[in-house]
């Protein structure tokens, strides 16, 4: 039974390239996790907010390492991909962004992100955010990006608005928490909406003077 629509984007498109190493402003850039990284991992997952918005923890090291090498993986089978907030001065790991759920074929994919407590309120995550989307709408060729996030969860609602991700709606129970089910946000951004920062349609390496952090779901 043959489609009516084609793919917004062939398969292999994610698979054909290998992760970038991606610039986000002057200070900060986003690239694969490396082996290296165990123990930032799992010093992340062993912060209360983390876990309570991502809904997991890491009990040992070997955990961290498969959660890292599980990434390329995923880049491979094209429906996830993440990469370390590095800052550039000190090379140290601060935070997290990434896509999940990719559809190439629907052309979308979900954000992620979650900043270190040491890096936050310095508008890490809307630069991670940022530049993450510059690259799927202007290399990678997305139509769209989402994200989600408990209605609890106030300092996600900041990213989102300051990197241009309107609200578009609440889903009433849409996610378990440990402390039950939570209302979910919905944020979104087409490839064909401005871009505030450049004043066009053209996308930069990412935004820097918005001091918002916080977590969507991962």
């Amino acid at each position: 039974m043959p489609l009516l629509v084609a793919p917004a984007l062939p398969a292999g498109s994610l698979r054909a390239v290998g992760q970038p190493t991606i610039t986000a402003g002057e200070r900060l850039a986003l690239r694969p996790w490396l082996p290296g990284d165990v123990e930032v991992v799992r010093a992340a997952f062993g912060w209360p907010d983390i876990q309570r918005w991502h809904l997991r923890r890491m009990d040992s090291d070997d955990e961290a390492r498969d959660w890292i090498g599980g990434w390329a993986t995923r880049w491979a089978g094209e429906t996830d991909a993440s990469w370390a907030v590095v800052d550039r001065r000190e090379e140290r790991v601060v935070g997290q962004v990434g896509l999940r759920t990719v559809m190439l074929a629907e052309g979308s994919a979900q954000l992620s992100y979650w900043v270190l407590p040491a890096a936050r309120r310095a508008g890490v995550a809307a630069a991670a955010v940022g530049a993450l989307t510059g690259w799927a709408f202007g290399t990678l060729g997305l139509h769209r990006l989402f994200l989600m996030h408990s209605t609890a969860n106030v300092p996600s609602c900041r990213v989102a608005g300051a990197t241009g991700f309107a609200l578009e709606g609440t889903l009433r129970g849409e996610l378990r928490h440990t402390d039950g089910w939570h209302d979910v946000h919905v944020h979104g951004r087409l490839r064909t909406d401005p871009d505030r920062e450049s004043g066009g349609g053209t996308w930069p390496s990412g935004y820097t003077s918005s001091g918002a952090d916080g977590q969507s779901a991962a």
